[in-house]
């Protein structure tokens, strides 16, 4: 990391800690909150902070988490990406409630999301897909995500073929990949403040708006 980057970090974290998260800084709406926390994590340099923990379920309630990348957000909830036909997508479309947590230990901050998880449409998958790398492109094609492979050799070998299959070719959306929209009811912030006496705000999802309560550390 750039120094200019470590001083940046160094100045928000005892920034953050020193502030604190007031009901007034917060204010009522936990997704422009959400843009204000991300736009810090990245002005710090750290690496990937749209990483994000994604934890689901099975329908019989066996968890399981692994870190995605978070792709965008709005007003309608944060999006990622993946194969229909992994793990997380198995789980998602027999239990379709997920959780997302953030850790941006840079500015000792933690934020949890909770919601119900839909497939965003296949144009928007396409439209995204299609700003991939060629590289990416083609290895969504070639990996049966959490499937079982004998050898890397194998998975190396299928990536070749898709590439000779798309050689001078645009390379399509294939039907078995696209992305997720997770739809908040609970938005949970974390900062962390001196004595472990550390704030916590949460938003929970109440008609049009937003009801906040601040939790005990």
């Amino acid at each position: 990391m750039a120094l200019i980057h470590k001083l940046r970090g160094l100045l928000g974290l005892g920034r953050a800690v020193l502030v604190g998260l007031s009901e007034e800084a917060a204010g009522d709406d936990p997704l422009a909150l959400f843009s204000r926390w991300f736009d810090d994590a990245a002005a710090t340099g750290m690496q990937l902070p749209e990483a994000v923990t994604l934890a689901t379920a099975t329908a019989a309630g066996r968890p399981s988490a692994r870190l995605v990348l978070l792709k965008s957000f709005d007003e309608r909830g944060f999006v990622f990406y993946t194969n229909y036909e992994s793990r997380k997508a198995v789980e998602l479309e027999a239990n379709p409630v997920a959780a997302l947590v953030f850790h941006w230990s840079a500015l000792q901050r933690q934020l949890r999301i909770e919601g119900s998880v839909s497939r965003i449409s296949e144009e928007e998958s396409r439209r995204y897909f299609s700003s991939r790398p060629r590289g990416s492109r083609i290895g969504a094609w070639a990996s049966k995500q959490s499937a079982a492979v004998e050898k890397r050799d194998d998975l190396d070998r299928v990536f070749r073929e898709y590439e000779r299959r798309f050689a001078g070719k645009n390379i399509p959306l294939p039907p078995f990949w696209g992305g997720y929209r997770l739809s908040p009811d609970l938005i949970e912030f974390w900062q962390g403040r001196a004595n472990r006496l550390h704030d916590r705000l949460c938003y929970r999802r109440s008609g049009e708006g937003w009801t906040r309560t601040r939790l005990s550390p």
